[in-house]
């Protein structure tokens, strides 16, 4: 199983960004995590198998959108009105549960990262 995370970029804050996950291999619950420097990595979003459910940060809540396209084996994340605090390495994951998770011991794989900055 490979994730190939993209769309990541610089905005100014109130921007909006969508970032995508292409998934090659049979993979069930997905989520988006992100990390900035110097701080662990944290939840931002998941979504089930086959896509009814959806989790989110509290942080992120009501600006950011997961969804997933089971056709073409692909997860995305809608970002809308972003912060500064909103800065880091999106990573995509995936697991083999079709359950949501929002820990990171429960993703089995992940994907390379894709940079957002967004400037005050």
């Amino acid at each position: 199983v490979q994730l190939q995370a993209s769309g990541g970029g610089m905005v100014q804050a109130g921007g909006s960004l969508r970032l995508s996950c292409a998934v090659s291999g049979r993979v069930y619950a997905m989520g988006w995590f992100r990390q900035a420097p110097g701080k662990e990595r944290e939840f931002v979003a998941a979504i089930n198998w086959p896509g009814r459910t959806t989790s989110y940060a509290d942080s992120v809540k009501g600006r950011f959108t997961i969804s997933r396209d089971i056709a073409k084996n692909a997860v995305y994340l809608q970002m809308i009105g972003l912060k500064p605090e909103d800065t880091g390495v999106y990573y995509c994951a995936a697991r083999k549960l079709t359950s949501i998770s929002s820990s990171v011991s429960g993703y089995d794989f992940w994907g390379q990262g894709t940079l957002v900055t967004v400037s005050s």
